[in-house]
Formats: structure tokens, sequence, C-alpha cells
């Protein structure tokens, strides 16, 4: 893992919600999932049987990751040990968004999201 010293004098964070994290020193690994289901009706009704993940194949399909065999060229330029950071103004971090401060070896983050809009049928919609 890549070492080195992070230094930020002051942090501000108003707002931190659904699974979201905060963290200040290094970590191993950073393994973050956010899955959510969005339905949009124009009727509030609510069956009870709802909300189940497994119901959705878009919550267990495997997410294609490209190949790791590329040709890699690179030059290698040692830079100071140190980032140093004045301050870090954040208004909110949500959805299992991460704020970390430090080192990180292996970072993985995966987010997936169903919309379903569900629309009364024109036999439904009272009027005229």
């Amino acid at each position: 893992m890549l070492s080195r010293v992070s230094q930020v004098q002051k942090v501000y964070i108003t707002s931190l919600s659904n699974s979201s994290i905060a963290q200040i020193g290094d970590s191993k690994c950073i393994n973050a999932i956010s899955r959510a289901l969005a339905v949009q009706r124009e009727a509030e009704i609510f069956f009870g049987n709802e909300g189940e993940f497994s119901q959705y194949p878009i919550f267990s399909e495997p997410i294609p990751l490209p190949p790791l065999e590329a040709q890699l060229h690179f030059q290698k330029i040692d830079l100071p040990p140190c980032i140093k950071v004045s301050h870090i103004k954040i208004n909110g971090l949500a959805s299992a968004s991460i704020f970390h401060i430090g080192n990180s070896d292996s970072v993985y983050m995966e987010s997936r999201v169903k919309h379903i809009r569900q629309l009364l049928n024109e036999n439904n919609k009272g009027g005229e």
C-alpha cells in the first residue's frame, strides 16, 4: 500500500446519512454497497409486500468489471510523503458514500437503483 501521511487542519461535514462514512485513518479494504428501490406513483398506495430486492434481477446480476490485463507505461516521481490540506467543507454525504482521509489498499464501490414508475390507467383517473 502506498504510504503517505495526510494532514488536514479542519473538516466540516454538515450531514451524513444513509450508511455514509467519514473515516480518518488508513484502511486495508473499503467495500461499500448501496441498493435502493425508487417507486413513484400517481396514487398514494402501499400494498405491504413491496421492497424485496430478490424480485428484481438488477440486484443479483453480476457487474462486468474491465479486465486488468492492459499494458501500463508510467514514470515514477517520488513526491513528498505528506499531503497537507488547510480545510475541507462538505455539505452532505448520502447513499453509502465515503469521505476518507488516509491510505487505502483496495476500494470497491457499488450502487444499484431500480426506478419504478406506476401510473394510473385512464379508467382509474377520475374526472369527466
